[in-house]
């Protein structure tokens, strides 16, 4: 009965939070509702990261000292998913199952409070902000919240996976990510000249199809790595040769080994392309997040519990890893040792499929059958069987 009152809870929180979405480092309300939720549960907590809560329970055992993480942000998404309780408020979304992260954290400690006794050791639930983008497990680090943590634990819902399948992999499971930002000056002009002009926007296309030989004649093809042009801004009008033009975009790596070497070639080859055109390319590559690269001892013990909750094929996906997407979750397996998932929840309910928009689309929904699954296998991963 008490674990059927948790999940019921859990899916009521993740309802609520997916009506009233905050942005990265906007999560005041997000953070009320959490803490205001610890407290009627009688659980201690502290702020971190601003927006960020770390609660404890069997803080003063000896054991080992396991934390769990949810994020919390939204994104800055209109929302179109036909469902009763959608986002009010217009133009922001929980579009990538962050109010269902929050949800299953919420219902793992309601529920585990219940045994706490039971624990051998401490457990820290860490609610975290600003994670799209805003490094906030970088922030919480730097506020305690590993503080005497030994191993860590954390998951993403993947719409590209059925529900029952998940992957956690020793190494890399997400891959690291930056962004890069080009602004090609060049000497503007009347369209009906363009021998008097330098042409930044001839210049900006010929940047962007030989960036595209970072990946397939100056890397190894062993390496994962993207480079992708995302924007190209050339503020003018149709008789008008402008004087620069901006160009951006993003780049995905599955091991650090590779960020100093892409930021070198994105240089190189933006400047010379340039130089070749009469004009000048000023260029800025800026690292994001790393790679989250799973230990594989405690990879091996998440891998026990979703096969326990499962099923021996639960593995059995196509999917390639690691995932191009990524994560701050890095920022902590760089601090201690921790396994992340990836669990899939994508459902055909008789001629429908359900839960497969992929993430960041704004018809996207957050399967709650996730929800007991996950509050199951953190019990586990700390030592308590759920009823």
């Amino acid at each position: 009965m008490e674990w059927q009152k948790a999940v019921r809870r859990a899916v009521e929180l993740r309802h609520w939070f997916h009506q009233y979405p905050e942005l990265t480092w906007q999560e005041a309300d997000t953070a009320k509702k959490i803490r205001d939720c610890l407290d009627e549960w009688a659980i201690s907590w502290r702020v971190c990261a601003i927006h960020g809560t770390v609660a404890t329970l069997s803080e003063n055992t000896a054991g080992k000292h396991i934390a769990l993480r949810a994020d919390m942000d939204g994104l800055p998404i209109k929302e179109q998913a036909d469902i009763a309780f959608c986002s009010t408020f217009d133009g922001k979304m929980h579009a990538c199952g962050h109010d269902g992260h929050m949800a299953a954290l919420l219902g793992a400690i309601y529920w585990l409070k219940q045994n706490e006794s039971k624990l051998e050791g401490p457990v820290s639930f860490l609610f975290q902000p600003a994670e799209e983008g805003g490094h906030g497990a970088k922030k919480m680090i730097e506020d305690g919240a590993l503080d005497g943590v030994d191993v860590i634990y954390g998951w993403h819902n993947w719409p590209a996976m059925s529900f029952g399948t998940a992957v956690c992999p020793d190494g890399p499971v997400m891959s690291g990510n930056g962004s890069f930002n080009i602004e090609v000056m060049g000497l503007g002009g009347h369209a009906s000249q363009p021998e008097a002009c330098h042409d930044p926007v001839l210049a900006a296309a010929a940047i962007t199809l030989n960036l595209q030989q970072i990946v397939s004649r100056r890397l190894p093809p062993q390496a994962a790595v993207v480079v992708s042009v995302t924007r190209i801004l050339a503020d003018s009008d149709v008789t008008i040769i402008p004087q620069t033009v901006k160009v951006s975009g993003g780049i995905r790596l599955s091991d650090p080994k590779w960020r100093l070497q892409l930021t070198e070639l994105i240089t190189q080859i933006s400047e010379d392309t340039a130089s070749s055109y009469g004009v000048k390319a000023v260029v800025e590559v800026l690292p994001r997040y790393e790679a989250t690269i799973n230990d594989p001892s405690v990879a091996a013990s998440f891998r026990h519990v979703l096969q326990d909750e499962l099923g021996e094929d639960y593995n059995q996906v196509d999917l390639m890893l690691p995932i191009m997407a990524s994560e701050d979750f890095s920022y902590y397996l760089n601090e201690v040792p921790g396994a992340f998932a990836l669990i899939g929840m994508s459902e055909q309910q008789g001629d429908q499929s359900m839960y497969h928009y992929p993430c960041h689309n704004p018809h996207y929904q957050f399967n709650d059958r996730l929800i007991e699954l996950v509050m199951r296998s953190f019990s586990k991963l700390v030592g308590i069987i759920p009823a």
